[in-house]
């Protein structure tokens, strides 16, 4: 694609943005970065996982987003009972009514839809949070060795409740990395309470008008992938991500706070993250800014830090500071 061609679609897609966030504004109140990243993952083809408190209007946020974008929803309570089978779908015993014949006859779950809510996902079982990733990263199910394709596009959106911990399965470290960010959505201010409290507690029913479809969103997400990617941003992206990595950065504060760093799929997020930003913000190409802008929802969950971290409270978020204020990423 030349450059005229990039640039016109560039437009289009800040028009499209921009006109879905005028929507979105109709239902949900304020969460502006919240927002932003969720629709970052999905013009970079990848999942998310929301984190926050009860009441903030995480699973309002995805199924609004859901409807805006035209796509099938469908939402999923992780409970420590639920089975696979509840999610993917069943084989079942059928009989030919004219010839008699058994056969068994695919019966679809949940989650063949475009995009799926799983909701306060480490509620359920390992053996269950394990075949929602794979489908996942998959994209299809496998059913007694029979392959069904999941639609496209295809989007997971998980939940998890960071207050409750008793009776629930976090996610492993290996599972947190197929998520392309990990967005923390906090609370209102004070104002956007007050608005929050207008709306609802009166005669309020907002409809949101479907503004994209399945195959637009499939060409949208192919316009971020072939935006160009220059040299050193990419070394940039791999620097930082490197030196997340105890056993090759020198530097003290990383040594002693992390146990282990991130890897490579962090840098091909970090990089389709900076480009989505990077057409958002009017550019057509991403510089080393864009990928700082993504980097924390990208890099916070793919870190193991150290007990000595955890126990003087430094977070993923000061170690991904540490090291683009320090510059210790080399451009």
């Amino acid at each position: 694609m030349d450059r005229e061609s990039l640039k016109q679609e560039a437009e289009n897609l800040r028009t499209l943005y921009q006109q879905l966030r005028s929507s979105l504004a109709e239902v949900i109140v304020g969460q502006e970065e919240p927002l932003h990243f969720l629709m970052l993952s999905l013009f970079g083809g990848g999942h998310a996982l929301l984190i926050g408190p009860p009441g903030v209007a995480k699973t309002l946020m995805v199924s609004s987003l859901a409807q805006a974008l035209g796509l099938s929803f469908h939402r999923i309570q992780f409970t420590p009972d639920l089975m696979p089978s509840d999610i993917l779908g069943t084989e079942i015993l059928q009989i030919d009514p004219e010839t008699g014949k058994r056969y068994f006859r695919f019966t679809p779950g949940p989650i063949f839809a475009h995009v799926i809510l799983a909701d306060e996902i480490n509620r359920a079982s390992p053996k269950t949070q394990s075949a929602l990733l794979e489908a996942m990263q998959e994209r299809s199910v496998s059913i007694s060795g029979q392959t069904h394709p999941l639609p496209a596009p295809f989007f997971v959106l998980a939940t998890q409740n960071p207050i409750e911990q008793e009776g629930t399965y976090p996610l492993p470290e290996a599972q947190l990395d197929r998520f392309m960010f990990a967005i923390f959505v906090g609370y209102p201010s004070r104002e956007e309470e007050m608005e929050i409290m207008r709306r609802t507690t009166g005669v309020w029913n907002p409809q949101i008008k479907p503004l994209l479809s399945a195959d637009k969103i499939l060409h949208l997400q192919k316009i971020v992938r072939i935006m160009p990617l220059p040299e050193n941003v990419i070394r940039y992206a791999v620097e930082l991500v490197r030196n997340t990595r105890p056993q090759e950065n020198p530097d003290t504060f990383i040594r002693e706070n992390v146990a282990w760093g991130t890897g490579p799929r962090a840098a091909q997020f970090l990089l389709i993250a900076a480009k989505a930003h990077a057409l958002l913000s009017g550019k057509y190409a991403p510089d080393v800014e864009d990928v700082q802008r993504v980097a924390i929802p990208t890099l916070r969950h793919r870190m193991v830090l150290s007990y000595q971290a955890e126990a003087e409270g430094i977070s993923p978020e000061h170690i991904i500071r540490h090291l683009i204020d320090h510059k210790v990423a080399v451009v």
